[in-house]
C-alpha cells in the first residue's frame, strides 16, 4: 500500500509536533563525550538513546548514514534498526546519505532508501543533483511511487559549496537557483505541501535574491553548533519560513546520554523555533 505523500505527512507532523529536525550523528567525538567506545556497541547505545529520547516528540529524525557505514555491515544493521524504531514511534525519518549518480546506479540508490519493504526505507532521502538535476529522475519516480520524498542539495552551508551553487549559467541564473526552480516544478499544484524539498543552510544570511517558494519543505542545517539560531530563520528564509525544517544535531546531542537532558534541550530549541515563527 502506497503511503500518503511525504509532503502531506510532513506538514501534519510539523503542525502537530513543531518543525524541528534532530540529527543522529554518532561521530567518534560524540561517542567519547557520552563515555561510549567507538565501536558497534557504542554506536547502538548512542542511536537507541537518541531514538528513545526524540522519536515520540520531534517531527523529523535525520540519521547521517556515513557514521553508521564506517562500521561496515554491523553498523548498517544498527541504522536499519534505528530507522525502524524511529518510524514506529511516530517520527519521520530523513536519511542523510546525499546520494547522487546516473542511470541504473541512481536507481539502485533509490531502491535502497525509497522502496517500501527495503530494510533502510526512509520517509525521505537527501540527494546531490550535481551530475545534473535530471540524473535524479529514478529517485524522483520511486519517491512518488512510494509516497516518500527527497531533499535536494541547493544552497548548502559549507563555504566550498558556493563555487558550484553560486556559479552563473548561460541563462543568467545561478546553479542553486536552477535547482530551486526544478523543485518548484516538481511540487506544482501539490497540497498542502509538495514532497520534493531543498537543502538550504540556515547560516547563509540574506537569501532574498533566491526564490525559496518551491511549495515544498526546506531542510535547514546549521542551527546550534554551526552558529545559526532559531531567531535567524525569518530573516534568512523570508516568506518561506513556515515550510522550513530547522535541523539541529550537536546542539542537542552533546547533552546526552541522559534522556531527560536530551529531551529538555530539544524542547528548548523547539520553543525557540516556535517563538521565531510567531514573531515572523
Amino acid at each position: 500500500m502506497t503511503l500518503e505523500p511525504f509532503g502531506a505527512r510532513l506538514r501534519r507532523a510539523m503542525d502537530e509536533r513543531g518543525p524541528l529536525c534532530v540529527g543522529i550523528d554518532p561521530h567518534a567525538s560524540l561517542l567519547a563525550e557520552w563515555g561510549l567506545d567507538d565501536t558497534v556497541a557504542g554506536l547502538e547505545r548512542f542511536s537507541r538513546t537518541v531514538v528513545e529520547a526524540m522519536a515520540d516528540r520531534v517531527a523529523v529524525l535525520k540519521p547521517q548514514s556515513a557514521f553508521f557505514e564506517r562500521f561496515g555491515s554491523r553498523g548498517v544493521a544498527v541504522l536499519e534498526k534505528s530507522v525502524e524504531e524511529a518510524r514506529a514511534a511516530g517520527a519521520l525519518v530523513v536519511m542523510d546519505a546525499k546520494r547522487g549518480d546516473i542511470g541504473s546506479t541512481m536507481a539502485a540508490y533509490a531502491e535502497s532508501f525509497l522502496r517500501k519493504g527495503s530494510p533502510l526505507f526512509s520517509d525521505a532521502l537527501t540527494v546531490s543533483p550535481y551530475l545534473g538535476y535530471g540524473s535524479l529522475s529514478p529517485a524522483v519516480a520511486l519517491a512518488r511511487e512510494s509516497g516518500a520524498g527527497l531533499f535536494v542539495l541547493a544552497l548548502t552551508s559549507n563555504p566550498e559549496g558556493g563555487e558550484v551553487q553560486h556559479a552563473v549559467r548561460a541563462d543568467g541564473r545561478t546553479v542553486g537557483a536552477t535547482m530551486l526552480a526544478h523543485l518548484a516544478a516538481e511540487n506544482a499544484g501539490e497540497e498542502p505541501l509538495g514532497s520534493f524539498g531543498a537543502v538550504v543552510g540556515a547560516t547563509l544570511g540574506d537569501l532574498s535574491t533566491y526564490d525559496l517558494d518551491i511549495n515544498g519543505p526546506i531542510l535547514a542545517p546549521g542551527i546550534g553548533a554551526q552558529g545559526a539560531t532559531p531567531a535567524d530563520l525569518p530573516r534568512v528564509f523570508g516568506a518561506a519560513v513556515r515550510n522550513v525544517v530547522p535541523n539541529v544535531s550537536r546542539g542537542v546531542l552533546r547533552h546526552g546520554p541522559d534522556v531527560v537532558a536530551l529531551r529538555d534541550q530539544a524542547d528548548r530549541f523547539a520553543q525557540q523555533v516556535r517563538a521565531a515563527l510567531e514573531a515572523a
